[in-house]
């Protein structure tokens, strides 16, 4: 039997040239793995270097950490390095090949019909809902003292955020029905977190708990969703479309299928709310570590007092900016990000084979000592020149699929810090420690992120 048609458990590694564990390694540290990748991945990079080999049947998996490399495979043509990996096919499994995870060539034709909903004039008017959903929420923050109270952020930032992705996606008709969607989805991204922790994936048709649990979930997002597009195509509610001008009616207009538009809604509400909240949180725990930063922010948004426009932070408001970009290079939400190569290349020097996949962690990239001095201190400073595109700073990805919700993320955090900021003085509560960063959808911190917060009596910019 030829090693292209062997099971991928008979064939052996391919040896491109590059150090990396041995299969004992990656036995002994498996539970490791899976318990805490993030460490993994430092300790893997800090004893290999900015390549590293692991001993995988058939064409190797590389974890790159050295910008040129990242850069290759990140910002070639989809053709050479695609998503069709282990990762995305278990988001897949939730999304259907959705803008996220689909792979050549649908992404492009889906990723033209959903720009419109993210062009700037669109992402401006999305600002009075990010506006809202942030002041309703700090409406409902239970702080009796004047004191103030020890909170769990991370609920806040999380409610919001889920807040804020159902206004953009269903303004018209936020009902029972899609806060029931936005609930499944999220239960939905947990599953995707334990699928895409294997190196090879194990068969939907093998009827594990986790499969069956992922059956359960996926048939009630496909019941929700559809139900949704029905009730718009049948009603319609005005706007700039028959379908109105939310994320649902600009696609109900597009001329998607149904299922076309499920796997889209499913795929947005993912994106759109995990990465946000987790930025958030991380960015009010960094605020609270360094009072200076966040009364230089607190007094940015006073002094701002409008309309709330998404686009064109970094002019706007310079210094809250720098602050989300500086907390999205420390805690990067998508902390890691796969491709597999369609054909051989090069990298470094080294020849790889197709099928080869690329695993490039943001969380490490951000870390590198040689770009970014003194790696691990909050400096927000470091992004108020943006004379220089960095191509090591990647926390939206980079290339042909750079996230198309950049823009709409970054706004949102902006937004909400101002307002945030203007109404509480975060700060950290006695005998705190940092909260251990979990790799999840997004990094989120391990138990929550109880801080301090204290009521300043002001208004809102």
């Amino acid at each position: 039997m030829s090693s292209l048609t062997a099971p991928a458990w008979t064939r052996r590694p391919i040896d491109v040239g590059i150090p990396g564990p041995t299969p004992r390694d990656m036995a002994t540290g498996f539970w490791s793995i899976r318990a805490d990748p993030l460490s993994y991945l430092a300790a893997t990079r800090e004893r290999y270097g900015d390549r590293v080999a692991f001993p995988i049947p058939g064409p190797p998996a590389l974890l790159l950490s050295d910008p040129d490399d990242v850069r290759r495979v990140l910002q070639t043509s989809a053709r050479t390095w695609g998503k069709d990996t282990v990762q995305y096919a278990a988001l897949g499994r939730v999304t259907g090949p959705g803008l996220l995870a689909s792979s050549e060539p649908s992404w492009i034709d889906h990723r033209r019909l959903a720009a419109p909903a993210f062009h700037h004039q669109r992402l401006d008017r999305v600002g009075v809902h990010v506006a809202e959903a942030t002041d309703e929420a700090l409406a409902r923050w239970d702080v009796p003292s004047p004191y103030g109270a020890t909170v769990d952020v991370a609920r806040l930032t999380l409610g919001v955020a889920l807040d804020v992705v159902g206004r953009a996606l269903f303004s018209a008709d936020l009902s029972d029905q899609a806060h029931r969607l936005l609930e499944a989805t999220s239960a939905a991204a947990r599953l995707v977190v334990r699928l895409g922790r294997g190196i090879v994936p194990v068969p939907e048709r093998i009827p594990t708990p986790l499969n069956r649990r992922l059956v359960r979930t996926r048939r009630e997002l496909d019941t929700l969703c559809l139900q949704l597009i029905a009730t718009r195509r049948a009603t319609g509610v005005g706007g700039d479309g028959a379908g109105g001008d939310d994320l649902l009616g600009l696609l109900v207009d597009s001329g998607l299928s149904d299922q076309e538009i499920r796997d889209e809604l499913v795929t947005m509400v993912i994106a759109g709310h995990e990465t946000v909240a987790a930025a958030l949180t991380w960015s009010l725990m960094l605020l609270a570590q360094d009072q200076d930063a966040q009364d230089r922010l607190r007094a940015e948004a006073l002094a701002h007092i409008g309309p709330v426009p998404m686009v064109g932070t970094a002019q706007r408001l310079p210094w809250t900016r720098a602050v989300v970009d500086e907390a999205l290079r420390l805690y990067p939400p998508a902390w890691v990000i796969s491709r597999r190569s369609h054909q051989p290349d090069v990298l470094s020097g080294h020849d790889v084979p197709a099928g080869t996949t690329a695993i490039i962690s943001p969380w490490l990239l951000h870390r590198r000592a040689d770009a970014w001095p003194e790696p691990d201190a909050f400096r927000p400073e470091r992004f108020l020149d943006r004379s220089a595109a960095r191509s090591d700073y990647l926390p939206f990805g980079a290339g042909p699929r750079l996230c198309i919700g950049r823009e709409f993320a970054l706004g949102e955090m902006t937004i909400v810090l101002g307002r945030l900021l203007t109404a509480y003085r975060i700060g950290l509560p006695r005998d705190w420690s940092p909260p251990v960063p979990q790799a999840l959808i997004a990094v989120h911190p391990r138990g929550g992120m109880p801080l301090h917060v204290t009521p300043l009596g002001g208004r809102h910019p």
